[in-house]
């Protein structure tokens, strides 16, 4: 197993303890999708986040507070979620997307 994916999934495991449950790899191995267009990057033993042109970056070597972080900024997201999300998310995704981000 590769660095990048072993920090990504440790990072997706403590996500998912802080009750961010809908992250998803891309299928890159370093990269996870946890909202609308916010994104950690894995890379040279960072956490490197993005949403939009706000960029972040944590040490890999913490995957807890990295996650802490994350799922902050998610919940914020979350509470403010924008009025194109549904139609776009059902046209995308069809009916059964729900609350999957």
């Amino acid at each position: 197993m590769s660095e990048s994916r072993a920090a990504t999934e440790k990072l997706q495991a403590e996500l998912q303890a802080l009750g961010v449950t809908n992250a998803y790899e891309l299928g890159d191995g370093p990269t996870l999708s946890v909202w609308i267009g916010l994104v950690v990057r894995y890379r040279d033993g960072f956490y490197r986040w993005h949403e939009g042109a706000v960029k972040r970056r944590h040490v890999g070597t913490d995957p807890a507070g990295c996650a802490t972080r994350v799922a902050r900024r998610y919940t914020e997201l979350q509470a403010d979620i924008p009025s194109w999300w549904d139609d776009l998310a059902k046209e995308m995704r069809g009916d059964r997307v729900q609350d999957y981000p």
